[in-house]
């Protein structure tokens, strides 16, 4: 099944690993008493963009995950083991 979300189309599967992707993610930094701010500062991305990987409204690449593992500092792997 195909949805669309925002300007693009994910399949179901594929906006449910984003969904699970972003809630580890919010988890991670909750953890780690950051606020999507300090995310978004330490890791050289936007407030914007952290918000919508978050929530699963866009699908971020590897570049930015990286970029992510070293604001939370830990390794990509803790991002993606959920």
């Amino acid at each position: 099944m195909l949805m669309k979300q925002h300007c693009f189309v994910v399949n179901i599967r594929d906006y449910k690993f984003l969904i699970r992707f972003g809630k580890n993610l919010k988890k991670l930094r909750v953890s780690k008493n950051m606020t999507q701010e300090d995310l978004a500062y330490e890791s050289e991305l936007t407030l914007s963009q952290i918000a919508c990987i978050e929530t699963g409204r866009i699908n971020t690449s590897i570049c930015t995950i990286k970029a992510l593992s070293i604001g939370l500092k830990t390794d990509m792997k803790s991002l993606l083991d959920f």
